[in-house]
Order: C-alpha cells, then sequence, then structure tokens
C-alpha cells in the first residue's frame, strides 16, 4: 500500500513499513534537524513533503484520496480539551495535532490509519483523551482496534511500552490486527524471527550493546543538556541501609562494594564470583532506597539526585529510551559509560548503515540521542506492517 508518513522524525514508520512491503509517497514533519536526517537517510526524490502539518490544506490533503492507502504516524499527545457537549470531532479536537490527524484522514479516506503513542494516552485525563481519539476516528467511519506492545518482544534489547492504534476504513472488509497477538500483547517469536535482518553486527539481539545482560531502558530525549552523574560514591553508602558493615551482603565485606563514578575499582581478587563480582549501587526511592547494577545492566544516569526516581538499572534490559544521554552501562572492564548514540539508534532497530548517514550529514550528538528516544522501533512497524497486507 502507498502511504503518508505523518510526525515522521527519522523514519521509524517509513523504514518498518517498507520493510514490511508498503511504499512511501510523502512525508510531513517541522523539526529541520529531523529532516536533515530524514533526507540524508532515504531516497525522498519526487515524494511530497511538508514542514509544517497544520498548514496543509484540505485541498492538498484530497489531492491523496484515491491514491493513499495508510495514513501513519507516532502524533505528539497534547491535552484534549472536551468541555461541554458533544458537537463533532471539529470542535472536540480542535487546537491539538491530533486533529491535524484526523483531519487528513477526512480529505484522504485511507483503507488504514495506522498510530502509536506512550502507554499513558489510555489513562490521560482519566480516559477521556483516549476516548475522544476513539469517538472521532469512529465519526470519521473508522473501526478501531488497540494493543500495548513493549519492544523487548520484538528483537531489540529495550523495555519500551507504547500504544499502537489501527483503525480499519467500515465496508472495507479488513481483518482484525491486534487478534494475531497472545494475551498481554505476547508475539509468536518465530514470525519475530523473520523480521527483516540488520547488517549491523549482533544488531537486534539480546546480549549485543548492553553487555552480558542484553537489554536496555527504554530510551527518551531530554537530559542532554546537563552533565550526568551516577550516585554509586561510597559516601552515599550510609544513606541508602550501611552496606559496608559486616552483616552486609551476607557477612562478606567484600562482597557489594561499591565504586565511584570515576570507572575505577579496587584491585580484583581472584574468587571472583559468587556474589563477589565488582557492582555499583544506584540510589532509588523505593523501600531498600537502592538498587545494585552488575556487568551488562544499564543504569539511568539523569537526575541523580532525584528522591522520586525508581527503577533506573535495568537488568540485562535497557529501559525507554528517552531523547538525552541518560543511559549508561557497567561494562566488562567494571567501567560505567553511557551509550553512544550509534547504540542508542540500534536500540530502535535502526541499521548502521542509515546512523551514519544521519551522523555524515552532520547531525550532533544531542540531535542524534535526541532522534532515537523520540522514534518508534522499527522492529514492532514492521511486525504490524505485514499484518495490514
Amino acid at each position: 500500500m502507498k502511504f503518508l508518513d505523518l510526525f515522521s522524525g527519522v523514519g521509524g514508520f517509513r523504514l518498518g513499513l517498507e520493510r514490511s512491503g508498503h511504499t512511501p509517497i510523502g512525508y510531513v514533519e517541522i523539526d529541520k534537524f529531523a529532516r536533515q536526517s530524514y533526507q540524508a537517510m532515504y531516497d525522498t526524490d519526487g515524494e511530497w513533503t511538508a514542514e509544517d502539518i497544520n498548514k496543509v490544506t484540505d485541498g492538498e490533503w484530497r489531492n491523496f484520496n484515491g491514491t493513499v492507502e495508510l495514513i501513519a504516524g507516532g502524533f505528539p499527545c497534547q491535552s484534549f480539551s472536551i468541555a461541554g457537549k458533544r458537537e463533532g470531532f471539529l470542535n472536540q479536537t480542535k487546537g491539538t495535532l491530533f486533529f491535524e490527524v484526523a483531519r487528513a484522514v477526512k480529505q484522504v479516506k485511507p483503507r488504514f490509519v495506522f498510530l502509536e503513542n506512550v502507554k499513558g494516552l489510555l489513562n490521560h485525563d482519566k480516559g477521556n483523551t483516549f476516548r475522544t481519539i476513539l469517538n472521532t476516528l469512529d465519526e470519521l467511519g473508522y473501526d478501531v482496534e488497540w494493543r500495548v506492545l513493549n519492544s523487548k518482544d520484538f528483537g531489540v534489547p529495550q523495555n519500551r511500552e507504547r500504544v499502537y492504534i489501527v483503525g480499519h476504513l467500515r465496508g472495507d472488509s479488513g481483518r482484525e490486527i491486534f487478534s494475531f497477538f497472545g494475551e498481554d500483547g505476547e508475539v509468536n517469536q518465530s514470525v519475530i524471527n523473520d523480521l527483516t535482518p540488520i547488517d549491523s553486527p549482533r544488531h537486534g539481539r539480546r546480549g549485543n550493546i548492553i553487555g552480558t545482560g542484553g537489554i536496555s531502558p527504554a530510551l527518551t530525549a531530554t537530559d542532554y543538556k546537563q552533565p550526568k552523574q551516577i550516585l554509586v560514591n561510597p559516601a552515599t553508602v550510609k544513606q541508602v541501609g550501611n552496606l559496608s558493615d559486616s552483616k552486609s551482603f551476607g557477612g562478606n565485606p567484600q562482597v557489594g562494594r561499591v565504586y565511584s563514578d570515576d570507572g575505577l575499582i579496587p584491585t580484583l581478587n581472584t574468587m571472583q564470583g559468587g556474589g563477589r563480582e565488582p557492582k555499583v549501587m544506584v540510589k532509588e526511592a523505593t523501600a531498600k532506597g537502592y538498587d545494585v547494577a552488575t556487568v551488562g545492566d544499564s543504569i539511568n544516569i539523569s537526575q541523580p539526585n532525584s528522591k522520586t526516581r525508581r527503577g533506573r538499572v535495568g537488568h540485562g534490559i535497557a529501559n525507554t529510551l528517552l531523547t538525552g544521554s541518560e543511559q549508561a552501562t557497567l561494562t566488562n572492564q567494571y567501567r560505567i559509560r553511557k551509550l553512544t548514540p550509534r547504540e542508542c539508534w540500534r536500540l530502535q532497530a535502526f541499521p548502521d548503515e542509515l546512523f551514519d548517514k544521519a551522523q555524515q550529514a552532520g547531525l550532533s550528538d544531542s540531535q542524534l540521542y535526541k532522534q532515537s528516544g523520540n522514534s518508534v522501533t522499527v522492529n514492532v512497524i514492521e511486525y504490524i506492517g505485514r499484518l495490514l497486507l
């Protein structure tokens, strides 16, 4: 099917849908750095494009009626104002970017609408926001299904839950998509193994990027504006349970030693193993007050002095990628280091070849981190894209 790529970012939807047999004919993206990457990564010659979706006229959208069968995109989630009586989707969603999706769908009338958003969309404003989206698509003539899926189930080592929404044009006799998934979003792993192979070494396999454990916390896109630290200084031990006394960690003072954020550790003894492996202690807002990271675990190093952060350590998995450089890992050399932009892109299932094109286009590391955190996971899009055929 021919599709339009809305809020395209660096093309996570595009790449996944192309791999599953669909054809892009246009894209919309307002961020100049994302456009710079997108145009460097893909052959966009001859494709229609717009920067500001708010400025695309109804007439421009109608030009795609009868040609475009699929509209796709990860739209930004803004607050919906639903005060007063229901007066149709134009009034109910006006002023939000979802309204622009709805406006495009109304004019184009594609067979499918394929959207992605954060899991929190489901309970935003006590569920009223999501209800508005469903009602809007229903008024436009679409039957809608949705499912929360986790990227870690699609061959990438990242714990990233997102809600995926598929709208079917009523009367088009399209089959249900998410009936192909098991309970709680469980996926057929034999199908995952058949996803388009990535040509970068060990990409998309548990065990790369992070080390021995294999899965990273989820990516996001902020926190790159301030220096990052890891709260693992031995001076913090007393704050989190007096780990330095002989009763800690089974009564062995050698076990559970905590090392500083410069990445240096004491001389290794010949009895590593059995709980004696070097560790770092990471402060968390939990009853225990801390978590312990070992080799191969990921560590979120943003806001190190926060008193409310939980789940900073990913045991064998990365937490959701954000838009900054807040992900780190404890390496086999017992050093703490940040994940590189390339590794973050790999966590979203982008091949090194496309990352290289974006990097060579002159993007800064801060932009590359941001773009990975804002992207969708390519493998998930590819999987669902195959079901749309």
